[in-house]
């Protein structure tokens, strides 16, 4: 018997995306959910904080369709070709509506969703040492270690309001399996007042894969079934990552009027 929580993927982002909310779309390399963020915007969210370590493609699209008032992140851009340009948009000219940013390390945000699943306020790390970022950024701090004196960094918990990831496969009950290259998309679920998992396929059981992680259903509000919901980065298993869609994607991106052919073109492929 299938688990209430196996939804559609509209369903799942009506009921649990909610305008002004902090969104963490996760995924790193692969596994990127696509799909999930492109339902985000044909929904029309708006006032999103968009959270994410490697902000690439998914979010320059959201960002141009105006879902966002704020990225947190550690690093972004068109992997292997260069700028988000809906992005950069944003924060020279307001196009379609500002953008805040809140940047840290690679270390920083990951050692957030980890604080944020433990259920700790901050983390502590060798970190920053030599930036700006703390001058500019309130949630990173420093600590004095009660043990040795030293000072060391210390960054806010992350507990996003809702979390969503894509996974190869899930179970008839709602567990969800993932395997490959994995980025924090555990860590960022556990920490999230809500989560959402977008899978390939969904099967009778969870085979042992080397690697794998599996997030119980316990942890998970809704999983929705998105074939090839990654696209077009990579389901390690399922199909390769489309190179030459990030390539078009420079010239599209580039351009506000290419770029609202694209959201129009995206809103009609729904209906």
């Amino acid at each position: 018997m299938a688990s209430s929580k196996i939804q559609s993927l509209p369903q799942a982002v009506s009921e649990l995306v909610h305008d002004g909310d902090v969104v963490a779309l996760e995924g790193f390399t692969h596994l990127i959910p696509f799909a999930a963020g492109h339902e985000i915007i044909r929904q029309g969210r708006r006032d999103l904080t968009l959270v994410r370590m490697t902000p690439d493609l998914v979010y320059d699209r959201m960002i141009g369709a105006g879902c966002a008032r704020k990225l947190v992140f550690s690093w972004g851009g068109n992997p292997g070709v260069g700028s988000l340009h809906r992005m950069r948009d944003a924060l020279a000219s307001g196009w379609p509506v500002p953008l805040e940013i809140e940047e840290h390390s690679h270390a920083g945000m990951a050692n957030r969703y980890v604080a944020g699943a433990s259920g700790l306020p901050f983390a502590v790390l060798r970190g920053y040492a030599g930036t700006e970022l703390p001058e500019h950024t309130d949630t990173i701090s420093t600590v004095t270690c009660p043990f040795t004196g030293e000072e060391l960094a210390a960054v806010a918990a992350l507990n996003p309001d809702v979390t969503v990831v894509h996974a190869q496969r899930a179970d008839r009950a709602g567990n969800v399996q993932l395997w490959g290259i994995l980025g924090v998309q555990k860590e960022a679920v556990l920490a999230a007042r809500r989560a959402i998992v977008t899978v390939e396929e969904i099967v009778d059981e969870l085979t042992p894969v080397p690697g794998a992680v599996v997030l119980p259903a316990w942890v998970l509000d809704a999983v929705a079934v998105a074939p090839r919901g990654a696209a077009p980065s990579y389901a390690h298993g399922y199909y390769d990552r489309d190179n030459a869609a990030y390539r078009a994607w420079d010239t599209v991106s580039r351009d506000r009027e290419k770029f609202s052919a694209w959201l129009e073109k995206l809103q009609e492929d729904a209906s």
